[in-house]
């Protein structure tokens, strides 16, 4: 009889046994599945699998966080951060990648928030970039800088070329003596880098010698504006206006940069003619914000103001030219372009200029274009925009043989610059000459994608070869 009473317990912990054996076989089941499909970067599968492989095998936490590895590289940030949430630890990885799936999100308080809390565990380069990533969302410039210079400090002999290029960048605003020791390594380390870079050097120079504090963080933001960084030239031209409230410049050129970001700016510009209506900058870059608006009457009034204040200047002249075109005032635009050229008879930029006006609009080709684009390269034989001026001259006005050779030895020796190639394509229709104008524009589409020029020659594609 006593044996009877461990009949039942031993059926109870046998069924239990085989249960438990078949959820952790199917568990194992599921997690070989999962590495193979996170092997083969079959993300979404993995993430399903390393989930049910998680809930079969409790004691596996961490299959949680690889279940939201996987979804956050199948670009799934909802689903990653929801599986990231059922894991109690996380390793360097994890955190990395709960950080970038909020900030693939947008939402970078919470980015933060994430990186910075598993910087408390682990001193990580990884973990520093996307930091500064974050910080850049916000335009929180020292910010920034702090987390590159953790991430340099880490993982110096390996760091990514633009790291040094962007800490240089945030510290021609920030501590402009320190910024030329990253920029020019950067160059160092890639030559794309370098137009850029000695933009910025040239102008970090020019600034160390003003006097004037306001006016060096002017200088620097224009080259970081020319650079086309101008979120930090509004951080350079704030703190102009801070050290100077009173610098007109700064004010014109910080509404410049906000309409460059999408701002209005004519508020900053308006503030600018107030502090100083005489300043031809001011009313430069406000003639600019009239165009865009394509307000030309108001834009002409600019340039007018200007031309008045500097009447020896060639630049108000050409200019005064420009928005005549637009205003479809021929006559006057071309007296402004002569005038530009009289005024600076030695450059050939202004000459190149009134060349191209008469061949853009038909006007006076024998009598001024013409003339004017071989004064150009005259003056300029090396230059490739008087080069393109006179080819388009001598199309523009039937010479296509002239026209032909003139650009195709151009495009030989300056093979980037795009224009030339665009009209010597122009001159190929020209002659009947379709299989080399295709070839030629479509060379153009492909070298220059999203560029003026890369556009023009898709227009030209559409229009004659549809």
């Amino acid at each position: 009889m006593p044996a009877k009473k461990f009949i039942v317990p031993s059926i109870g912990f046998a069924l239990f046994a085989i249960v438990f054996f078949r959820f952790v076989l199917m568990g194992w089941f599921a997690l070989n599945r999962a590495e193979s499909e996170f092997a083969a970067r079959n993300y979404a599968s993995a993430a399903e699998s390393f989930e049910q492989a998680a809930r079969l095998l409790i004691w596996r936490d961490d299959l949680w966080e690889r279940a939201a590895i996987a979804a956050a590289q199948d670009n799934d940030p909802l689903h990653a951060i929801a599986l990231f949430k059922k894991t109690s630890t996380l390793s360097e990885e994890g955190w990395i990648w709960l950080g970038s799936s909020h900030l693939s999100l947008g939402d970078t308080e919470a980015a933060i928030a994430v990186l910075n809390k598993g910087l408390q565990y682990f001193d990580s380069s990884a973990l520093y970039s996307l930091l500064a990533a974050a910080y850049r969302a916000q335009k929180d410039w020292a910010a920034e800088r702090n987390a590159l210079e953790n991430q340099l400090r880490l993982d110096i002999k390996r760091a990514d070329v633009y790291t040094y290029y962007r800490l240089g960048l945030l510290l021609t605003v920030l501590d402009p003596e320190q910024a030329l020791t990253n920029l020019m390594f950067s160059a160092s380390l890639d030559p794309e880098f370098d137009p850029a870079v000695q933009t910025l050097r040239a102008a970090l120079n020019l600034s160390s010698t003003q006097p004037d504090a306001s006016q060096q963080m002017v200088t620097i933001g224009r080259a970081l504006g020319l650079v086309q960084e101008w979120d930090l030239a509004i951080a350079a031209f704030e703190e102009a206006i801070v050290i100077d409230r009173e610098n007109a410049e700064a004010w014109a050129w910080l509404g410049e940069a906000k309409q460059q970001t999408g701002g209005g700016g004519l508020a900053e510009l308006d503030r600018a003619v107030a502090l100083d209506h005489t300043s031809v900058v001011v009313r430069a870059l406000r003639g600019l914000y009239w165009d865009r608006q394509k307000k030309y009457p108001q834009m002409l009034a600019e340039y007018l103001l200007a031309a008045r204040y500097e009447p020896d200047n060639p630049a108000w002249q050409a200019e005064l030219g420009n928005v005549h075109v637009k205003r479809g005032d021929l006559v006057s635009a071309l007296a402004a372009y002569q005038h530009a050229a009289e005024l600076a008879p030695n450059e050939s930029t202004y000459w190149s200029l009134l060349a191209v006006f008469c061949a853009e609009n038909g006007v006076d080709l024998e009598n001024v274009g013409l003339p004017a684009a071989q004064k150009a390269v005259q003056i300029s034989p090396d230059d490739p925009s008087a080069l393109d001026a006179l080819g388009w001259a001598y199309l523009s006005s039937g010479r296509y043989a002239s026209a032909d050779q003139v650009l195709s030895g151009a495009v030989k020796r300056f093979p980037d610059h795009w224009p030339l190639h665009i009209h010597l394509a122009m001159t190929y229709l020209a002659q009947g000459n379709r299989a080399a104008a295709f070839d030629t524009l479509l060379h153009v589409q492909n070298s220059d994608p999203g560029g003026a020029n890369g556009g023009m020659a898709e227009q030209l594609l559409e229009q004659y070869f549809p």
